[in-house]
């Protein structure tokens, strides 16, 4: 479950009143849900007998196997980090000062339909794997791509100077551009 959570993208939810990152891998032998206000993070890794336990102890009258109920909670998680929750499904969340609660409302074959998410502080190695790590990296790429199109905007800059003192016209004079002026350029970029 831990290596497809590193495939799984970041999503933006809403939870109520708060704003959170999440990202989640469900599987037949149980689910890992990492969870981020940008201020802590939390996680929940759960194995099949974990669920089978959890789900005795809220859904009574539902008698489902782990593999579906899972299935389920998938189901009913996809639209959430898909930006458009179910009408039918309700979240909500309650934080402490070592935890975070994500409670679900829903209903299953004709049944009301809970279940809790009971999330911890993730560990600092968590947190570097899937959040601090791949920030860097897409600011390096991003400032890499930023320098590419720099050099290539100067080169473009160049070639319309040597086709003026060619003595080329332009056709349509809207067309007419600025050169670049990298270092406004990067002061504009540092500062938004």
């Amino acid at each position: 479950l831990q290596s497809s959570l590193l495939t799984q993208p970041w999503a933006s939810v809403c939870l109520g009143e708060s704003a959170f990152l999440a990202k989640a891998c469900f599987r037949d032998t149980g689910y890992i849900l990492l969870i981020s206000d940008l201020s802590s993070v939390w996680y929940e890794n759960v194995d099949a007998e974990a669920v089978r336990q959890r789900s005795k102890e809220l859904n009574k009258r539902l008698t489902v196997p782990v593999s579906s109920f899972l299935h389920y909670l998938h189901n009913l998680m996809c639209p959430l980090l898909a930006g458009q929750p179910g009408t039918a499904t309700s979240f909500s969340c309650h934080r402490s000062a070592d935890s975070l609660s994500l409670h679900v409302k829903s209903e299953l074959s004709g049944l009301p339909f809970y279940w809790d998410f009971h999330c911890c502080p993730a560990p600092v190695e968590m947190v570097s794997c899937h959040l601090v790590r791949p920030l860097i990296q897409m600011s390096l790429v991003l400032q890499c791509q930023v320098q590419k199109l720099t050099s290539l905007l100067l080169q473009k800059d160049a070639e319309i100077e040597d086709y003026r003192e060619s003595g080329a016209v332009l056709s349509r004079d809207r067309l007419r551009t600025e050169p670049f002026q990298e270092e406004m350029f990067q002061q504009n970029f540092m500062a938004e």
